[in-house]
């Protein structure tokens, strides 16, 4: 088998597995747990998630909000509809965009779109892989304004959901800039959380990783290691950075919820295993082969055939276990994608 392969990424997934709707309570959605060392395959509920964590284990979670980053309007000369979805903010004011356009082609450079309540932007240069740059007005608060007219995107494989939008967004986001999900966080309640500090012991810690196109764009290239991420903005707390450190002092595991927290401590830590923080853009592409310095432990959702996600967690679990995993997946049941269920790998 050769790793580097994208054909080595697929599998055959029923159309019927695709959630379309999340498990209600949130918690209640099920859960795959792959034991690393002991190559074995568990089953239960997310609920239970801490009967497979010990006291004083670290579980890092990524605090983003997915903003309303769908736009639609038209040509301000004619014409007809524009869709805009935002990816990631280029300055502090929010006032400059990297964004999708569609149709792209017929709104080069220069074009002027009026949204929905009259504000006017303008489509601005070609960037890599299909990204343009749009512009709001100077003065313009975006972000009340994506509030008022913009919609939460959900990915184009969820079709007919019944789900508020509010599902589409983790119980403790609180910073805005995702074009997406970090979906893995989606099962965690209140209730969970604080019965993981208060009975389990477990402690926890936030980071930032705005989920982009970075995340979701899809493999393309024959052979995986010529793919290109795009950049995505993390950041990690000094104070966060001192809990990982200090929990890895004490011998215990620092688990990572979802493949944007493990991507954001992988891309801040160094060679000999230490770890810096702060800011800074990630590109980083994980795939079989990365030797992973920071996390111990991964919680994810079930990924597309041939994603750079799925490719991740083959990086982490081994690829064999990783594709095992996914066939029994698929033979009992599990669901898939962003409101499917969880997997756990120790």
């Amino acid at each position: 088998m050769d790793l580097f392969d994208l054909a080595s990424y697929d599998y055959l997934l029923p159309e019927e597995l695709i959630a379309q709707n999340p498990a209600e309570p949130r918690d209640s959605s099920r859960l795959m747990v792959l034991s690393r060392e002991k190559k074995e395959i568990l089953h239960g509920t997310f609920g239970s998630l801490g009967a497979f964590l010990d006291e004083g284990d670290l579980l890092v979670l990524n605090d983003t909000r997915v903003i309303p980053a769908r736009l639609f309007g038209s040509k301000t000369t004619g014409g007809g509809r524009v869709e805009i979805l935002l990816l990631r903010a280029l300055d502090s004011a929010f006032l400059e965009w990297e964004a999708l356009v569609k149709p792209g082609r017929k709104n080069p450079p220069g074009t002027g779109i009026s949204l929905a309540d009259g504000t006017e932007i303008v489509v601005g240069a070609r960037c890599e892989e299909g990204v343009r740059k749009v512009a709001f007005p100077a003065g313009t608060a975006v972000l009340p304004l994506l509030e008022r007219i913009g919609e939460t995107p959900l990915p184009p494989y969820i079709t007919s959901s019944s789900a508020p939008r509010s599902s589409y967004q983790t119980v403790f986001a609180r910073k805005d800039g995702s074009a997406a999900a970090p979906t893995a966080s989606l099962h965690f309640t209140p209730g969970l959380l604080g019965e993981l500090q208060r009975e389990r012991g477990v402690r926890l810690g936030w980071l930032t990783l705005h989920v982009g196109l970075g995340t979701f764009r899809p493999v393309k290239s024959g052979d995986i290691r010529e793919h290109k991420i795009h950049e995505e903005y993390c950041f990690l707390p000094a104070e966060t950075r001192e809990l990982i450190l200090e929990t890895k002092g004490r011998g215990r595991k620092v688990i990572a919820a979802g493949t944007t927290v493990a991507r954001t401590l992988e891309s801040l830590a160094f060679e000999d295993g230490s770890l810096g923080s702060g800011e800074r853009m990630t590109r980083l592409f994980i795939y079989p082969g990365y030797r992973f310095k920071i996390i111990d432990g991964l919680i994810t959702n079930f990924h597309l055939p041939k994603s750079s996600l799925l490719m991740l967690v083959a990086a982490f679990a081994g690829y064999e276990f990783t594709m095992r995993a996914y066939e029994e997946a698929v033979s009992r049941r599990y669901r898939f994608f962003s409101f499917g269920d969880a997997m756990f790998i120790r």
